[in-house]
């Protein structure tokens, strides 16, 4: 198998609210909802780059579709990292992520690496790292 994410599903508790956090506190783009016509079939897609979207998609939705049953959010399971061109470029982000009503979870500072980084998690409690990586310019 060639390893090759596409999509990224977010599991929300409500679509409407993440999708305005996202497209309108982050200033994301998206076609809006799509798929309520179908139960359980409402979905939000977000170009995130070339070939890989992220998509909103309510937890019971997901719950269904995969057979599991729900279970609370965990925000320490996984995480989502979006590198940026320098330490100021983290910090406008950050600003944007608070503004939009995200809770931080750890302000931006220099890493142990010699980068700069912080957290905040989304209106679900997704994690999310903004950083500036010195090594990867």
């Amino acid at each position: 198998m060639h390893p090759h994410l596409s999509v990224l599903t977010l599991a929300v508790r409500d679509l409407q609210a993440a999708l305005d956090f996202y497209c309108q506190g982050l200033g994301f783009k998206s076609d809006g909802i799509i798929g309520q016509e179908y139960e359980n079939g409402a979905v939000a897609f977000i170009e995130l780059q070339s070939g890989l979207k992220l998509a909103l998609w309510p937890q019971q939705s997901l719950s269904q579709d995969s057979g599991l049953a729900l279970t609370p959010f965990c925000p320490t399971g996984f995480s989502l990292g979006h590198n940026v061109g320098s330490a100021t470029e983290v910090d406008a982000i950050m600003t944007l992520a608070e503004k939009a009503g995200t809770t931080i979870t750890k302000a931006a500072q220099v890493t142990f690496y010699g980068g700069y980084a912080g957290y905040f998690q989304d209106l679900d409690g997704h994690l999310w790292e903004i950083v500036w990586n010195p090594c990867w310019e």
